[in-house]
């Protein structure tokens, strides 16, 4: 026969503490962070119309775009995390925008052919 142990006493929880204080005002979007976003948009973008017209398929560049962005901005030196955050944010938006773009253009064309 089963038997049913008692409930145990609920534990005290950490108070939460952000990793971004309320008192700090880090910078977010930056100059540095677009520009990074627009060039690594760009690089991934072509590449991502290169493949779909080449072989057929695209690949998301979300998680390439994020990594080499926070090594980028490891290189380049003091960044914060919110700044980190925009540039593949920037980046994985002008992907999709463009790919879609380049994709309609010439889909269109060859379609009109």
């Amino acid at each position: 026969m089963a038997t049913v142990a008692p409930p145990r006493a609920a534990a005290e929880a950490p108070a939460f503490e952000p990793y971004v204080s309320p008192a700090q005002h880090p910078a977010e979007l930056t100059i540095r962070a677009l520009v990074l976003g627009a060039v690594l948009g760009i690089v991934f973008a072509a590449s991502s119309v290169y493949l779909a017209l080449k072989i057929g398929l695209t690949v998301s560049a979300s998680i390439p775009i994020a990594v080499l962005a926070v090594a980028f901005f490891r290189t380049l030196g003091r960044s914060t995390i919110l700044e980190r955050a925009v540039g593949p944010i920037a980046a994985s938006d002008l992907v999709a925008i463009l790919a879609f773009l380049g994709l309609g253009g010439v889909l269109y064309r060859v379609a009109r052919r």
